[in-house]
């Protein structure tokens, strides 16, 4: 028995498709928020990295969900996307 009940179900006719449990969709929504965020900054992710003070694998790793990034990461991220500047002369 799955302990994850599915949210949305795979689609027969395309192969390559997968049912989406709840926790992929968080992952997957974290992961748009970071790459949204580093994007409308105009930033590679190994600008993004270096001007933010995070690992380039780890930030690769949640923009592609492959991990899911924490709570206060996210919480960074949203200060990040309101207050860029700010955060980087504090991070500096």
């Amino acid at each position: 028995m799955k302990k994850n009940p599915i949210v949305l179900p795979s689609d027969p006719g395309d192969p390559e498709d997968g049912a989406v449990t709840q926790e992929g969709m968080e992952r997957g929504q974290r992961a748009r928020l970071i790459r949204m965020t580093r994007t409308g900054l105009g930033l590679t992710q190994a600008e993004f990295a270096e001007r933010f003070r995070v690992p380039v694998g780890t930030l690769r790793d949640w923009e592609q969900a492959r991990a899911t990034p924490p709570d206060f990461a996210i919480a960074y991220v949203r200060v990040i996307r309101q207050f860029p500047d700010i955060v980087a002369k504090a991070v500096a």
